[in-house]
C-alpha cells in the first residue's frame, strides 16, 4: 500500500538520505580529482612542456643586459689634425617596475635638476617597459648633481658623444649624428659602418632591493671601438676658405657662396667651404638646407666657366687657331632660328674684331656662339662628357648630382649656340673643379675624393686612397694653350681682380643668370671665379661661387675673383705652395726677384700667414714649420709678430 504521495507505507528514509550523501561525497571526489589533474596537467606544461619559456620570463625579471657603446672613430684633416672625436657624457635611466609607487620623488629631483616638468619623468617611470631613459648624455658637472644611490632603480651610464673640434668648419662635408651616434649625413653618414664599430654588453643581475650588480655566470663582450677616417682636406686651408668666403659673402650682400679646392694631380680636395654653415654641436640649429653638400648635391647653370668645354672642343680638333679672327658684333648679335624666329646673343661690353684667344679672355659669348657652329653638336656634347658632365663623379657623398647634359637628338634649336656659353645645361660645382683640374693636369681626368684613408685604432690602414685616373680628355698641347688663354683671363681679361704679382695664376670668370619659376630672372645672378696656381706646375685649382650678389657688381669678375685672391695670397705665404719660380712677395713687382733665400731653406723661414685663424689651426700650422708659438688673448689672431713672409731662423 502507498501513501497520497506515492511511497511506501512503513518504509524507512533513512537509505534515501544516505544515498544523496554518497552522491554528493563523489562528485566533491571528482572535482578536486580534476582539479589535481588541471594542477598536474600544468605542472607537467610549466616544468617540462613550457619549461624553458618561462625560464626565459623568469630571467628577465632578475636579469639585464646592459649595453657597452663602442666608441666612434675619429676624424682627421690629411695632416692629421683632429676634427672629430668623442668626449664621454652621463646618461639616466630607469626600471619603472622596481620604482613602483616612488615614481614622484625621483620626477621631482629629476626636474629639480634638468628643469623639465615633473609629468615629463613621470611619463617615462609609469611605462610598462622595464627600461626607461631620463635624460640622455648630460654634461659631467650637471650629472654629478642627480644622486642615484638614493634612487633604487636609477642608474647612470657613461655614453660617447661625437665633439666637433672646429664647430662650424667643414660642417657640411664633416655631417653629423644622432644620440645613438649613428651617422646621418656627411662624412658621418658615407662612413658609418668604418666610424661605427661594434657595441658590446654585460649581463646584470637585480637583487630583492632593485639593486645591479655583474652576473657572474655569464662573460662580458667588450666593445670593439670604430676605425679613424683621414679626410683629403687640409686643415689650414679649410680654415682660410672659410673666412674669406664670409667676408665676401658679407661684401657682396650675398645670399651665400662656396668655395672647393682641390689638387689636380690627384683629384684630392683640399678644402670645401660653404656660407651660411652648420655646427655639427648644436643639433637644434642645423637648417636642413644649409645642411646639405651643395657643391657635390645641388646643380646650377655654369655660365662662362664652362667655356672650358667649347675651347677645348675647337682646339683638339683643330677647328680654330689661337690667333683667328672673329667678328664679335660690336656687342650684339642676331641669329635666325629653324622656325623663321630671331634670338639676340648679347655681350656685356661690344667688340668689333677678337682672335678666339681675346675672345675667351673677354669672355664674348658671340664668338664662343660662332666657334660652337664650326664645333657641331656631336663633337660639343662628347667634349663635354669626357670632361665629366651629366655623370656622377662618384665622389665619397651620398645624394650626389649627376647633372644634366641633354643628348643632340634633345637639342632645341638654340642649344648648340647657348651650350658654348655655359647655358640649357646643369652642372655641379664639384664637375667644373674636376674639369679645370684635368686641364691643370695636363689633359687628365682624375676621381676626386674626400677620403685620404681608414685605419684602425692599433694603426692598422684599413684602406689607402691612391689617385685614380679616369681618362684623358685632351692632348696636353691643348692643355696647355688652354692655360695660356686662362693667363690671359687674369693678366688682361674679365679676371684682373685675381692677379697676383710675382706668381702666375690661370683662370676664368662665369656669370650666369638663375632660371626661376619657368623665366630667367632679371638682377638674380650665380657669379664664379675658377683658377689655378702656380700655373707653370699647378698645385691647387680653387672654385669661388657666389649666390646673388647684390653689392659691388654681380659678375664673376668683380665678385668672385677677389675672394679668390685672398684665398690663394694666404695660401701661398703658408708655404705649402711652391712659388720659387715666381719668387712670390705681396711686395714683389712682376719679374722682379728677391735675394732672402728661400722658403725651402732648412735654416731659415718665411713666417707664414695666421691672421683670421683660430689659434689652434695657426698653432699648428706655425709649429709644423718649425717655429716656437705663443697666443695671447681669445678668439681668432688679429695680429702676428713677425709679420707674414718676415725671414726668420727655424725655432
Amino acid at each position: 500500500m502507498y501513501d497520497s504521495n506515492g511511497s511506501p507505507l512503513g518504509q524507512s528514509e533513512e537509505p534515501t538520505k544516505a544515498m544523496r550523501s554518497l552522491a554528493r561525497l563523489l562528485i566533491v571526489k571528482l572535482t578536486l580529482l580534476l582539479a589535481f589533474g588541471g594542477i598536474a596537467f600544468r605542472l607537467v606544461d610549466i616544468q617540462i612542456i613550457e619549461s624553458s619559456r618561462y625560464r626565459e620570463i623568469a630571467r628577465q625579471q632578475y636579469e639585464e643586459k646592459v649595453l657597452l657603446p663602442a666608441a666612434r672613430g675619429c676624424i682627421y684633416d690629411r695632416n692629421g689634425s683632429v676634427l672629430v672625436s668623442n668626449t664621454m657624457y652621463v646618461s639616466f635611466a630607469a626600471d619603472p617596475k622596481v620604482i613602483g609607487d616612488k615614481a614622484f620623488p625621483v620626477a621631482h629631483e629629476f626636474s629639480r635638476v634638468f628643469g623639465k616638468p615633473v609629468k615629463v619623468y613621470l611619463e617615462k617611470l609609469r611605462s610598462e617597459k622595464r627600461f626607461a631613459w631620463l635624460e640622455r648624455q648630460v654634461a659631467p658637472e650637471l650629472a654629478r648633481q642627480v644622486h642615484t644611490e638614493t634612487m633604487a632603480g636609477v642608474f647612470d651610464l657613461s655614453e660617447p658623444r661625437r665633439l666637433y673640434h672646429y664647430e662650424d668648419i667643414a660642417g657640411q662635408l664633416i655631417g653629423f649624428t644622432d644620440i645613438d651616434n649613428t651617422g646621418l649625413s656627411g662624412i658621418e653618414f658615407q662612413c658609418e659602418k668604418y666610424l661605427r664599430g661594434r657595441d658590446g654588453y654585460i649581463i646584470m643581475q637585480r637583487d630583492g632591493l632593485g639593486r645591479t650588480h655583474p652576473a657572474a655566470d655569464y662573460l662580458r663582450v667588450d666593445p670593439v671601438n670604430g676605425n679613424h677616417v683621414y679626410l683629403s682636406i687640409d686643415l689650414v686651408y679649410q680654415s682660410v676658405a672659410e673666412d674669406k668666403l664670409k667676408k665676401g659673402v658679407g661684401l657682396n650682400k650675398a645670399d651665400g657662396g662656396l668655395v672647393v679646392m682641390m689638387n689636380p694631380k690627384t683629384g684630392e680636395v683640399l678644402a670645401l667651404a660653404q656660407y651660411p654653415g652648420v655646427d655639427p654641436n648644436i643639433p637644434a640649429e642645423r637648417d636642413p638646407q644649409n645642411s646639405k653638400l651643395r657643391a657635390v648635391t645641388d646643380m646650377f647653370e655654369p655660365g662662362s666657366v664652362f667655356k672650358v668645354v667649347t675651347a677645348a672642343a675647337a682646339l683638339e680638333h683643330n677647328l680654330v687657331r689661337p690667333g683667328q679672327k672673329f667678328s664679335a658684333e660690336n656687342g650684339e648679335y642676331e641669329i635666325q632660328l629653324p622656325r623663321g624666329e630671331m634670338r639676340l646673343i648679347k655681350d656685356t661690353h661690344g667688340y668689333d674684331v677678337l682672335t678666339f684667344q681675346e675672345a675667351m679672355e673677354l669672355s664674348s659669348n658671340i664668338v664662343m656662339a660662332k666657334v660652337s657652329d664650326l664645333i657641331g653638336s656631336e663633337r660639343l656634347y662628347q667634349t663635354a662628357r669626357e670632361f665629366g658632365f651629366g655623370i656622377e663623379t662618384e665622389i665619397e657623398y651620398p645624394g650626389e648630382a649627376r647633372g644634366e647634359l641633354k643628348r643632340p637628338a634633345e637639342w632645341s634649336g638654340t642649344t648648340l649656340n647657348s651650350l658654348a656659353y655655359g647655358y640649357e645645361v646643369a652642372v655641379t660645382p664639384i664637375q667644373i673643379v674636376s674639369a679645370y683640374a684635368a686641364v691643370a693636369n695636363k689633359g687628365i681626368l682624375m676621381r676626386p675624393t674626400f677620403i685620404k684613408k681608414i685605419v684602425t685604432g692599433s694603426g692598422e690602414i684599413l684602406y689607402q686612397q691612391q689617385p685614380q685616373v679616369l681618362r684623358r680628355v685632351i692632348s696636353s698641347q691643348t692643355a696647355a694653350t688652354l692655360t695660356r688663354f686662362f693667363e690671359g683671363v687674369v693678366q688682361r681679361g674679365t679676371g684682373t681682380a685675381a692677379l697676383i704679382e710675382g706668381i702666375r695664376i690661370a683662370g676664368k670668370t662665369g656669370t650666369s643668370r638663375k632660371y626661376l619659376q619657368g623665366r630667367y630672372e632679371t638682377g638674380s645672378y650665380t657669379a664664379s671665379f675658377i683658377g689655378y696656381f702656380p700655373a707653370e706646375s699647378p698645385e691647387v685649382v680653387c672654385l669661388v661661387m657666389l649666390d646673388n650678389p647684390r653689392i659691388g657688381g654681380y659678375t664673376g669678375g668683380t665678385t668672385a675673383a677677389p675672394i679668390f685672391k685672398e684665398i690663394a695670397k694666404h695660401c701661398i705665404t703658408t708655404g705649402r705652395i711652391p712659388t720659387s719660380s715666381a719668387n712670390f712677395s705681396e711686395s714683389t713687382a712682376p719679374g722682379t726677384t728677391t735675394a732672402e733665400p728661400p722658403q725651402s731653406s732648412p735654416e731659415r723661414l718665411r713666417t707664414p700667414d695666421v691672421c683670421n685663424l683660430q689659434p689652434a689651426v695657426a698653432r699648428k700650422l706655425l709649429e709644423g714649420q718649425g717655429l716656437v708659438v705663443e697666443v695671447f688673448g681669445s678668439g681668432k689672431v688679429v695680429r702676428q709678430v713677425p709679420a707674414a713672409g718676415t725671414i726668420v731662423e727655424g725655432g
